[in-house]
Order: C-alpha cells, then structure tokens, then sequence
C-alpha cells in the first residue's frame, strides 16, 4: 500500500527515454531495451574494442555493452549516470553486462576487477566515480574481487566532452600512477571505463598497470564510439 503511494506521486521513469515504467518494467523501458544498440562483443574475441588497442598495448580480451550513437539511447544513459547522479544506471548496466560475461569462458580467467580511477578533485566535486558501481557489478558476478586502490589518476584534466580526438591522444601522457603493485601481480585484470572513443585513455591505463610483475589485461566498457 504504501510503495503504491509512493509509485503514485513519484512514479519511476525509464533510465533512456524518462517515460514512466510499467509496473513490469525495471530501469529501463520495453521500447527503449529492444532498440538499444546492444554489441555482443564478448561472444566473438575479434572485435572492434579488440581492434582499438592492435598494434598498441596487449589486450586479452575486449568487449563493449553498446555502441554509442550521438544523440542516442545510450549517450543519454551515460549522461544521467555521469551528471544527473543517477548511479543505479552503473548498477543496471554492471548487472547486465556482467550476467552475460560469467557465461563466455575467457572471462572465468579474470581475477580483478579494476576501474579507471578519477582524479580526487573530480571524484570529490561529482560525488562518485562514474564507474564504480558498473565495475563492482560486473565484479560480484564474475565472483572476484573489486579494487580501487591501486590505479590513480593524478593529474587534474578538464571534461574532454569538447574535445577533438587528436588533443585526447596527447593529453593521457602522465596521468595515472600505480600504488601496491604486489595487490595485482601475476593477476589478469579487467579494467573498466564508461565510453571508448580512440581507446587513449584505457591505453595510458595499460602502460601503467603492466609496471606490476606477470599480468594480463582485458578491457570491458559500457559503450564504444565506433
């Protein structure tokens, strides 16, 4: 009686569109999940979050929930979920991607599940890094351990919304630093982020993480822009 009332005045709406949900519905409209560009990366390993990273750093494997379009379902799910503080979208999105990986073979080889980090200043004005809860998700379904302790960023960098890709490509140089390079020695790593665009970012990541002794890296984000 009383979630009826609370349904009655504030009503839950769709995550993507902002209509309001059936009582059947969870997070995300019918309308809206049946026309979500959904990839399926992590069933085929040639992909093309796989292909961003050729002939750059070693990936094991690579996967993207979507694929992000301008002015689409998804870019209005990860604009909620970064500035409109709508953090269960990371939850929603963590639960679907990581029920879908627990069943593709090679990512029953992860141990740890890694979230590009914000810079302190970033991460204390917003509240909440973007990533986190869509990383702890994926993590507990994969049954293995969530940290954020280990990659940080520490240089302060302003919104790249704006930016062109070339000025990306050159502003990941020196960002990151790794701490407690034991905690993930000899450990495969999934390094998690919210948009792949030139993949520079994910790629300074790397470089930084491989300073740890024997591991492996795979990457998982919720959208690529390709």
């Amino acid at each position: 009686m009383f979630k009826a009332i609370i349904d009655l005045f504030f009503p839950k709406v769709c995550y993507a569109c902002h209509e309001v949900l059936n009582d059947h519905e969870q997070d995300i409209c019918t309308d809206c999940r049946n026309n979500l560009p959904v990839t399926n990366f992590h069933f085929h390993k040639d992909n093309n979050v796989s292909k961003v990273f050729y002939a750059r750093v070693k990936v094991e494997y690579g996967t993207a929930l979507f694929r992000f379009e301008k002015k689409g379902l998804v870019q209005q799910l990860i604009h909620n979920l970064k500035y409109k503080g709508q953090e269960s979208i990371g939850v929603f999105l963590g639960d679907w991607l990581g029920g879908e990986l627990k069943t593709v073979k090679e990512y029953s080889e992860i141990d740890i599940v890694i979230p590009v980090p914000l810079h302190k200043n970033k991460l204390k004005k917003r509240g909440y890094n973007q990533v986190a809860q869509f990383a702890e998700h994926i993590a507990s379904a994969l049954n293995v351990k969530y940290i954020d302790n280990v990659l940080l960023k520490v240089t302060n960098t302003d919104s790249q919304v704006l930016k062109s890709r070339f000025a990306r490509w050159t502003s990941n140089e020196e960002l990151f630093t790794l701490q407690n390079k034991s905690t993930i020695a000899n450990k495969h790593i999934l390094l998690v982020d919210d948009l792949i665009t030139t993949g520079a970012t994910m790629e300074a990541c790397i470089n930084v993480l491989n300073q740890a002794k024997n591991i492996k890296i795979s990457v998982a984000c919720m959208a690529i822009a390709q």
